[in-house]
């Protein structure tokens, strides 16, 4: 079956643009020595996790579930952070994770007894870890998502985490820190992160086994200086004598999927015509609304570049139900197909059925553009997340 020939709306996952992310990953690895794990909140598609175990070190995850998932269907090093876990939650975690990442102090003192009585019964003991905040902010549009803002609640700064030595934390049990600043930036952000890392918390740094530097790393973009990025690991290895990792997501699936729609309706409103699509903006791709974030449509156009204007929209009945404006070298018809791309990333982790809207199909494509459907949703899935 081709991509034309799949039901609408339906996610596709390229296999050959995936790959040619994870040789890009695994050859920093290479090159460098650092690990890099898959970060399971952007991309969780398990059926590629055979494909991704094969470059990569394992996988990072945001809390129990996604451990689980890992744990379950690759089974390499597995790690989890999360701002708290629940005391339930951690009895699990430690029998299947290797490094526990922990948001406060408060929280590490409080699962201590746990992690301490699973070292003492797993033949490679847990590595515990404290997510810390550098205070430097180098995010410019993308608010909602950077840990570095005023009052930000994700990781401890300098002043606390001193607050707790002065009253008697104990950092020899501490393995490593971690520290997740970036979204969708290049090394030049990281290098200007490491200074303050440095600046705040280096002296710290000499007594830790490994320094996990988060994700954010567009390092499979095209423009993305990967010299640089190999710099900055090699120089806080050989100055602290650290294990280096890095857990970026969307750098792993990046323009590695497509979502694929059909024109059910052309309405107009004044000058402007909106194309009403089986798919949506809020229940297929949430980024559209929450960044915001413009989807690139296969041969189209920015609004006015090409001769024919439209606005995207969907059938559900939130009126900013809408994914933008794109223009067109021709005419666009009901029953017209669309090609969303770069549609693997933070669309089928957060995608929902709200207004009963269904959930598209996830399909794979190899390397020969033969695709295969994988999963199908119905009425149950809408039905069953409410009882």
């Amino acid at each position: 079956m081709r991509i034309n020939e799949l039901a609408t709306p339906c996610y596709v996952i390229d296999e050959g643009r995936l790959t040619d992310n994870l040789k890009i990953l695994n050859g920093v690895m290479q090159r460098t020595g650092a690990k890099i794990l898959l970060a399971q909140k952007a991309f969780s598609a398990f059926c590629e996790y055979h494909l991704i175990g094969r470059y990569l070190s394992g996988t990072t995850a945001s809390g129990l579930y996604e451990a689980r998932l890992a744990h379950e269907e690759m089974g390499k090093e597995n790690h989890v952070f999360c701002p708290a876990f629940l005391p339930e939650e951690m009895d699990e975690l430690v029998e299947i994770c290797d490094h526990i990442v922990f948001n406060s102090v408060s929280q590490y003192l409080c699962h201590l007894p746990k992690i301490q009585a699973a070292k003492s019964k797993k033949k490679m003991p847990i590595s515990a870890g404290l997510r810390i905040n550098p205070e430097c902010s180098t995010q410019e549009g993308h608010e909602i998502y950077d840990p570095c803002g005023a009052g930000s609640r994700l990781g401890i700064t300098r002043a606390e985490l001193d607050r707790a030595i002065a009253n008697g934390l104990d950092l020899s049990q501490i393995d490593g820190f971690h520290f997740h600043t970036l979204c969708e930036q290049n090394s030049d952000d990281l290098e200007k992160t490491l200074d303050a890392v440095e600046a705040k918390f280096g002296d710290l740094l000499y007594n830790l086994k490994w320094l996990n530097m988060g994700g954010g790393h567009h390092i499979t973009r095209a423009d993305y200086d990967i010299a640089k990025l190999e710099e900055c690991i090699t120089h806080m290895q050989e100055k602290y004598d650290l294990e280096i990792y890095l857990e970026p997501g969307e750098a792993v699936a990046l323009n590695a999927g497509y979502l694929e729609t059909t024109v059910l309706d052309i309405v107009q409103n004044g000058d402007v015509k909106i194309l009403i699509l089986d798919t949506s903006a809020a229940c297929h791709m949430p980024d559209v609304l929450e960044m915001p974030y413009r989807p690139p449509l296969k041969n189209s156009g920015e609004a006015g570049e090409k001769k024919y204007t439209y606005r995207l929209s969907s059938c559900t009945c939130l009126a900013g139900d809408v994914i933008g404006d794109y223009s067109f070298d021709r005419e666009i018809q009901i029953g017209d197909r669309l090609t969303f791309c770069d549609m693997a990333i933070y669309s089928m982790v957060k995608n929902n059925t709200f207004n009963g809207m269904p959930l598209p199909d996830i399909a794979v494509m190899d390397a020969d553009g033969e695709c295969r459907v994988i999963r199908r949703f119905g009425y149950e899935d809408f039905k069953c997340r409410l009882s």
